[in-house]
This record gives structure tokens, sequence and C-alpha cells, in this order.
């Protein structure tokens, strides 16, 4: 293999389609991964996360003229004052990360980058990986414990949270039937309550250019109704989701969506439609509306849409949140990894 850094998406975007062809193929292909992504998140330094100062170190690997292998990195202090390398996209917006390459092509991956990154001399100098949000079924886990221990690194595998998601049935009554009895019957309550009501619900998808960027900041205007959403909303963050819903759009994979009460938006709900699969990004609902339940109602009519439409799962993301159980979530984890380099 012959790796090769970048600097910048500039450099990088004759790879594009090889860059999500290859994602297609590898063990973690996620919505945070594709190229479109991680432009837009480098963009903002996710949403002002890290510094203006942050390096991009994405290494390439390269075979007989094919893409094989991609290591999304950047350099700057982690958040115990380090320096080091991490993946594009951390720490909190982008929910999975990980390598892209091919399950079978990994371990040869790996082991040739970690002998770049020690021997490449153009590279900041760095003293740990810090890997954070990879899946617990990733491959990565195991291969890179065997790749510190054969060097004599330290490794740290840190449990960070879950990220519950429900995997689909062939028709919604199946689904609810699958859910706590209690629950049930809450969800069902929640619908009458808007069916006997005297408002007209409705729900609708953003599927115009010219109308994405207003419908982005009522949601934006949405979240930030939730006093901990509002802290979180710095203007840089904001712009973040701007311009994340509009990369999302062109690329085909926005699923902004809203639930209304007489042509108001009462909920809505920033999401990614993925290979096959509704990743729920993020949710906002009107306080005005609070005695309808407009979050779980439209959570209710998203996981009917979405069987509906033969999706394979609905995607919760991370967080523990007590409503991702209510309505079937299956825990999964998310981990950090640090490998500190030999002296």
């Amino acid at each position: 293999m012959k790796f090769q850094r970048y600097q910048n998406f500039v450099e990088l975007a004759p790879l594009k389609d090889a860059w999500n062809h290859l994602l297609n193929q590898s063990a973690s292909d996620v919505p945070f991964l594709t190229f479109e992504y991680l432009q837009a998140w480098w963009s903002t330094r996710g949403g002002g996360e890290w510094p203006d100062d942050a390096q991009l170190v994405i290494i390439t690997a390269m075979e007989e003229n094919q893409l094989v292998g991609i290591a999304p990195l950047f350099f700057a202090e982690n958040l115990q004052g380090k320096p080091a390398l991490m993946f594009v996209g951390a720490i909190e917006v982008s929910d999975f990360l990980d390598f892209i390459v091919k399950p079978e092509d990994l371990r040869r991956f790996l082991n040739g980058l970690l002998a770049y990154l020690l021997n490449e001399t153009s590279l900041p100098h760095w003293e740990v990986l810090d890997l954070y949000n990879l899946l617990e079924d990733s491959p990565t886990l195991s291969v890179l414990q065997a790749e510190a221990s054969a060097r004599g690194w330290a490794y740290i595998k840190t449990c960070l949270q879950p990220a519950p998601y429900v995997p689909l049935t062939s028709n919604y009554d199946t689904y609810l039937m699958n859910l706590d009895k209690k629950q049930r019957h809450e969800i069902r309550r929640k619908w009458r309550n808007v069916e006997n009501s005297l408002a007209e619900p409705g729900f609708y998808t953003v599927q115009e250019a010219r109308l994405l960027p207003a419908e982005t900041q009522d949601f934006i205007a949405m979240m930030a109704q939730d006093p901990n959403k509002r802290a979180f909303l710095t203007p840089a963050m904001r712009r973040h989701l701007e311009i994340t819903a509009q990369t999302a759009f062109d690329a085909g994979w926005l699923h902004l969506s809203f639930f209304t009460l007489d042509g108001s938006k009462a909920a809505g709900h920033f999401s990614f439609l993925y290979q096959n699969r509704l990743w729920l990004y993020n949710s906002g609902w009107e306080w005005d509306f609070r005695d309808y339940s407009p979050g779980w109602v439209h959570l209710a009519h998203l996981m009917g849409w979405a069987i509906e439409k033969g999706l394979s799962e609905v995607d919760f993301m991370r967080g523990d949140e007590n409503y991702k159980y209510k309505f079937g979530g299956v825990d999964r984890h998310v981990y950090r990894l640090t490998l500190e380099r030999g002296k």
C-alpha cells in the first residue's frame, strides 16, 4: 500500500466518488463518514468544538491505483491536553466514526498506517491516537488492540455511551405489539388525543431546495426552546447545522420532517435517510403544543413511515434518553480508543 497525506478537502475532491464507494464497502458505512459530511464538519470544526488551527491529517492508501483505505484524522490537543490524532468528526456532533476500509483489508491497512504515522517526518508530532465513537461491532477495536500489543503501546478502551436502535418489523401493528404494553397504549392514547382534537394534524418532509434554509431555521428555533439545547446552539453550532442540512440535502439523504397542527409546526426531526435506515440526528417541538405531546406523536408517525417504506431500522444514535427505549430501542454502545505511542 502507498500512503499519502492530504491537508485540505480541495486536494481530496478528485477522490470524492472513490471515497464514498469505499465507504459503502466498509464495516462502518454511516452518514458521518461520507466525504460530504466530513468536509462540512471540517469547515466549522464541528460547530466550534475544535480550534481553527487544528490540522487536517487525512491519510489515504492506494494499491494498484485503487483507493483501499482512508484514515480521516486531524491533529490538535485532545481534551487531556496531549498532542493527538483524532477522527475528523469527533466528538460531539458525529455519532459514529471509524476508518474507511474493507474488512478484509483492515489489518494490513492499519499495520501500514501506524508505520506511516510513526515514520513520516512531515506530520505534526503526536503522542496519542485518540479515537472516539467507534461502534461496538467495529473490527477496528480488536485490530488496533493487537497492533498496540505488538508495538508495546498503551491501549485503553472506554465505553462512552449507548446508541439504541430499533430493528423494524414488516408492519406497524407487529412493531407496536413488540413494545411494552403500557407504552403501546400510551402511543395509541396520544394519537387519539390528536385525532379527537379540533386541530387538523399533518406531516411533511422538506422537498424543495428553495425552502430548505427557512425550514432549517424553523427547526433550529424549535430546538432552542429546550433550555439545554439552547445553550448548545452557539452561533458556530447553528452554522454547523445549517451547512449539514444543506450538504445532506444536496447529497440526497436529508430527511427534515415536521408534524403540524392546523398548518403550524408542532414538532420536527432532523434525520438522515441513508443506506435504508433512518438516522434520527436531532429533534425539537413547540412548547405551545405540549398538550398534544407533539414529539411523541411525530416519532410514532416516523416509525410507521419507516416501516411502510421498508427500511431496515431506525437509529436513535448516541444517548440513553428514556423515550428511545419506550419506542423499542435496543442498546449497542460506542467506544473511545486511546493508543499512546512508545517513547
